[in-house]
């Protein structure tokens, strides 16, 4: 498929996850009605109860991610946050609470009913410094240097062009600054046939790259200490059935050198 039909793809398919929350429904990371299917753990039981507490419910009934990034990123306070694929905006909404006041955190998206399920979220959370922008991670809309940290949830592997979110990424960030993502990674080979499934690639699955592929990417982007922890191994039944045992989620941490 080409990266404009994927994109096409994923928009459909999470801008009517969006419009699921906002009639009152759990969003899924499954094709639609797909209850059951093999990607349904991927993002239960992310977070913990006290750490959500006082958060608007549909920020947490949109979260499709497979990891908590803000809990591992050690975010500190004053610092400006870039979340990539906010989606509703739990992320965001945990990383401001971190980084206080005088912080400040960007949420980007490329699809608007997320955006609208978000800008909602950051109303009802009373959150001010929280600032939502539309665009493609591909092609970050902030200046050169602006960030201390990029976080992102289950994301990165949606991407077809893996590299230029890489170089994206780097760019945007300031000297000494840091990347701290969750996100589905490979282990091992999988079949052609995974990797040209449509559904596959929505779910997560088909687009991640390998651990060993993951680190020589963000290198040959400039990052130094790049450090991959799997955080949960998906069992043979949670996996997709002609590659299970082939997936984990993994925190990825990485420095751009400087300061």
């Amino acid at each position: 498929m080409s990266e404009h039909d994927l994109k096409a793809a994923i928009r459909q398919k999470y801008g009517e996850a969006a419009l699921m929350v906002f009639q009152g429904a759990r969003a899924s990371c499954c094709e639609s009605g797909a209850a059951g299917s093999a990607c349904d753990p991927v993002s239960a039981d992310l977070y913990e109860r006290q750490e959500t507490a006082g958060l608007p419910e549909e920020a947490l009934e949109a979260s499709l991610g497979c990891g908590n990034p803000t809990a591992l990123a050690e975010l500190q306070a004053g610092e400006t946050v870039l979340d990539l694929g906010c989606g509703g905006g739990v992320d965001v909404l945990l990383a401001a609470r971190r980084v206080g006041p005088a912080g400040k955190v960007y949420g980007l998206d490329m699809t608007e009913e997320m955006l609208a399920l978000a800008e909602e979220n950051k109303r009802k959370s009373g959150l001010a410094n929280v600032e939502f922008l539309k665009g493609e991670i591909e092609n970050i809309p902030l200046p050169d240097g602006s960030v201390d940290v990029i976080i992102s949830n289950c994301v990165i592997n949606l991407a077809a062009d893996k590299d230029r979110v890489f170089a994206e990424c780097f760019r945007v960030l300031k000297p000494g600054g840091r990347l701290a993502i969750s996100d589905i990674v490979r282990r091992g080979e999988i079949p052609e046939a995974v990797r040209r499934s449509l559904e596959l690639w929505l779910g997560c699955l088909a687009g991640a790259l390998g651990e060993a592929d993951y680190v020589t990417r963000l290198v040959r982007a400039g990052f130094a200490e790049v450090r991959l922890e799997p955080t949960r191994i998906y069992r043979t039944e949670e996996a997709a059935p002609p590659a299970a045992g082939s997936f984990f989620a993994a925190f990825i941490r990485a420095g751009k050198p400087g300061r």
